[in-house]
């Protein structure tokens, strides 16, 4: 007798979805792709998705699934899944629409910096930024934050929290709209959507990533995985240089099968250090690069660069598929990373010495 697909652990909303479009039973979906199963039930792709992967991870036939043989995607079912993808937002629209629209989810981006170039700040504010509603654009997830510097200041975190909060409340009433709608985002579960661990070495930060899927399951608005640094522990405790380039590319591998198996952006920081250039005409000269080497640079999806021009921060995008380089100015204020707004002289191609302006927080 074959399961019926109310008593999976499925949402009510996509129970119901399902019956009153005629899916009743496990084989009325086991052979449909997401597209299809989108197309017959008008689910979004990522909840016929989570359909399809809830019947056969709980309920499904090992012969079945031998003669079905590996699952395809066509392009065009590739091409519609990454345009309904909503990203993360950085509340800085220079980087966003570098990044066409903000940090993607199913991939790895990688920011390297200099220590107080504002690393951390960026991650705590994807992390409050992946749990904005959807009608501002947001995504209504969760994050989970590995630290493995110790430089996570939860107070920081609340300025950031808040001064998100009370932008989004703005937008809505500069709108028109529904504040009601915001009426659970507020600090206090901004907070409790944010998974914190502490990681003191490479053995932990490695134990809490093969972990990670388990926490996943049982956490499926997580959104975000955020590791601050992921070289922290790897510059100084190795001799064996291989074995560390096994484990930093056995942890990548990780991180881009969790990106794409749930759907959610991996965000990594990474440090930088001192290269000397080598050849005639060189003199010594050295540069920073980031760290871990040359092999791990090829890990990450996206990786950006954020880097000091006088007294102004910028970031580079320095790797991306799809986007071209470009290097563009944020700053950093109390309520978190912010376009730089720069005085009208400035921008006529005054002294760039002159103060900058910082943006207020509505």
């Amino acid at each position: 007798m074959q399961r019926e697909l109310s008593t999976y652990p499925l949402g009510p909303s996509l129970k119901n979805k399902l019956i009153q479009s005629g899916f009743m039973l496990v084989d009325d979906v086991y052979h449909l792709k997401p597209s299809e199963l989108s197309r017959e039930t008008g689910l979004s792709l990522e909840d016929a998705l989570e359909v399809i992967k809830t019947v056969t991870e709980k309920d499904g036939d090992p012969t079945d699934r031998q003669s079905k043989g590996p699952k395809t995607q066509s392009a065009l079912e590739i091409l519609q899944t990454e345009q309904n993808q909503p990203n993360i937002i950085t509340f800085c629209q220079q980087i966003d629409d570098m990044l066409g629209g903000g940090v993607p989810l199913s991939k790895m981006t990688e920011f390297c910096g200099a220590p107080g170039i504002g690393k951390t700040q960026m991650c705590m504010q994807l992390c409050v930024d992946v749990q904005m509603p959807k009608c501002l654009g947001g995504v209504e997830g969760q994050a989970v934050y590995i630290d493995t510097e110790g430089s996570f200041i939860v107070e920081r975190l609340v300025d950031i929290a808040d001064a998100t909060i009370q932008h989004c409340n703005f937008m809505l009433k500069q709108n028109q709209d529904d504040v009601g709608e915001l009426k659970d985002f507020t600090l206090e579960n901004v907070l409790k959507g944010i998974h914190y661990f502490r990681c003191h070495d490479y053995i932990e930060l490695l134990a809490n990533i093969q972990l990670l899927p388990d926490f996943l399951k049982e956490h499926k608005k997580v959104k975000l995985v955020v590791v601050d640094s992921v070289a922290f522990h790897f510059r100084h405790d190795f001799e064996d240089l291989s074995l560390r380039t096994r484990l930093l590319t056995a942890m990548a591998q990780n991180f881009i099968n969790m990106a794409t198996n749930y759907q959610l952006a991996i965000v990594l920081t990474n440090q930088m250090t001192t290269k000397v250039r080598s050849g005639a005409g060189s003199s010594g000269q050295s540069h920073l690069v980031p760290a871990l080497g040359e092999s791990w640079g090829h890990a990450s999806t996206i990786r950006l660069i954020l880097h000091w021009v006088g007294n102004v921060r910028y970031a580079l995008l320095y790797k991306s598929p799809s986007r071209k380089e470009k290097d563009v100015p944020y700053q950093i204020t109390v309520g978190g990373i912010r376009d730089l707004i720069h005085d009208e002289d400035e921008e006529m191609g005054a002294d760039n010495n002159k103060p900058i302006k910082r943006q207020k927080i509505s």
